[in-house]
């Protein structure tokens, strides 16, 4: 091609202010079909982006301090200023938005995917949605549980097994290597699309998501429990205040059960397992046990005679409600200890466990009184579990749950406070969240360099740049009708009249 004219162009980078002369070239042949169209110093792509005055340096640096470094935009604008560099507040956003998406556009090409990925010959699948943003757009990821790698990321409205089909479809098409199972949260639509695109590889549902909704009556019943055992003991404040300005012997031996009362009660316990109620229930009685050797040695003195008949009422009148969720906590321990494979036994061999744990329930159910209906739900949500409990056993390195995905999303969330000081989710994390995940995630491993950056391909880039605009677009759309709804339905009304009109 010959050299047909020449463009000048000014960068910004970390070492100064670069003046680039460009030779643009032509193709001259007749039916090429770059035919008179500008080809410009493949050189030039390794240090800026098109129609950009900062250089890749600039966006890589800016993407590691926030990334690696939890800096936020101001803080990055300071650091840059202090380099030297003559730079907006403004144009940090902009720029750091583009590192996400050049980095993900990078990580996402197919080439070096497969590559990675045919090293180990296969891949389990994780497919788990976020919606950051109530009400918006849901992140929708799928992961490779044996190497971490994100596979795909794409925010969607809705979560439809349609949609949910062809995210994964492309998936398996990307890595290029069979899939020898998968790992959900047993979502109806996640259900249905896997049974479309890999109908004979195994579907793992994730067992902490069943346990947690199996036992979920049982939770709140031990849940109400304990609110009612908290209400109880409501007069320990009044016992603290009667020794706080004193520092003897008994009143420090005072403060010691008080705390220990206090701590008891505000340690909550997580779904399904931990049973918070039954815990405070057993502090209590061991606090309540601790003052009855004291008062037998008769050492008890009146600020803990009063503790001591306080959490003895408690645990008097709250004793009718503990039988039944003790009783009924029995069989969830019992069916979760099995799902654990403590001695390492065949699918075939769990699965009988664990029905043998089910039948007992169902044939003991009149004990558990007031909890009956929750060992009915019990069986109901397992029933629907059943297929997809127990491949686990039977497919190596697949996952029992699905937590290691769901972690990853907190460990987003945790990042993306410590960068931006938010407590809720920043617009960013709602919008532009399938290319923030990846960079962030990758960053934090490895920074790239700008060579990096400048090796994304750059039609890749412009589509995914597109995608995301797509999605801004109807989010500013939904922002004007809250800010405005008048004057935005008679703006779509003018609109409506304009397409009415004889053209």
């Amino acid at each position: 091609m010959r050299i047909r004219y020449e463009n000048h162009r000014t960068l910004v980078t970390l070492t100064g202010s670069v003046r680039l002369r460009l030779k643009i070239r032509w193709c001259e042949t007749l039916h090429c079909a770059r035919f008179h169209k500008p080809y410009r110093p493949e050189a030039e792509g390794a240090l800026a982006l098109p129609q950009h005055e900062f250089g890749l340096d600039v966006i890589a640096l800016i993407g590691a301090l926030c990334h690696r470094e939890h800096r936020s935009v101001p803080e990055i604008h300071a650091v840059l200023t202090a380099r030297g560099v003559a730079i907006a507040e403004r144009s940090v956003t902009n720029l750091l938005d583009r590192y996400d998406e050049l980095l993900a556009t990078r990580l996402m090409e197919r080439r070096p995917l497969q590559r990675l990925l045919a090293q180990q010959g296969r891949v389990i699948l994780a497919l788990d949605g976020v919606q950051p943003d109530v009400g918006h757009e849901v992140l929708w990821v799928i992961r490779d549980c044996l190497s971490g790698i994100i596979v795909l990321a794409r925010s969607l409205l809705s979560g439809r097994a349609r949609d949910l089909a062809v995210l994964l479809r492309e998936a398996v098409e990307a890595v290029g290597v069979p899939v020898v199972g998968v790992i959900s949260d047993a979502q109806t639509s996640i259900r249905q699309a896997v049974a479309q695109v890999l109908p004979d590889v195994p579907h793992q549902l994730c067992q902490f998501h069943f346990l947690r909704e199996a036992a979920h009556p049982i939770f709140e019943a031990d849940r109400h429990a304990k609110k009612e055992l908290k209400k109880q003991v409501r007069g320990i404040r009044g016992i603290e205040r009667a020794v706080e300005e004193r520092e003897d012997a008994e009143a420090v031996l005072v403060q010691g059960y008080c705390a220990a009362v206090r701590s008891a009660i505000t340690d909550d316990g997580r779904a399904p397992l931990a049973a918070s109620g039954l815990k405070l229930k057993q502090r209590l009685e061991k606090v309540a046990g601790s003052l009855d050797r004291v008062q037998q040695k008769g050492a008890l003195r009146r600020p803990l005679t009063r503790l001591h008949q306080m959490i003895a009422r408690a645990l008097e009148r709250t004793a009718s409600l503990w039988p039944d969720v003790e009783y009924a906590y029995r069989f969830v321990h019992a069916v979760a200890h099995w799902l654990g494979n403590p001695h390492e036994e065949s699918a075939a061999m769990v699965r009988r466990r664990v029905n043998g744990v089910l039948g007992a329930m169902q044939r003991h159910r009149d004990k558990a009184g007031t909890l009956a209906g929750a060992f009915d739900h019990f069986q109901k949500v397992t029933r629907s579990y059943r297929p997809g409990l127990f491949h686990t056993y039977a497919v190596p390195d697949l996952p029992r749950t699905n937590n290691d995905l769901e972690q990853l999303f907190g460990s987003q969330r945790y990042h993306e406070r410590r960068a931006t000081g938010r407590k809720t989710a920043a617009p960013g994390a709602v919008l532009r969240g399938s290319v923030r995940l990846l960079a962030a995630t990758a960053t934090r491993v490895q920074a790239p360099t700008a060579r990096d950056l400048g090796a994304a391909n750059r039609e890749h880039w412009r589509n995914l740049r597109q995608r995301l605009e797509r999605g801004r677009r109807a989010r500013t759309l939904r922002t004007r009708f809250r800010h405005d709804p008048a004057a935005y339905l008679a703006a779509l009304e003018q609109q409506a009249r304009q397409l009415t009109l004889p053209s």
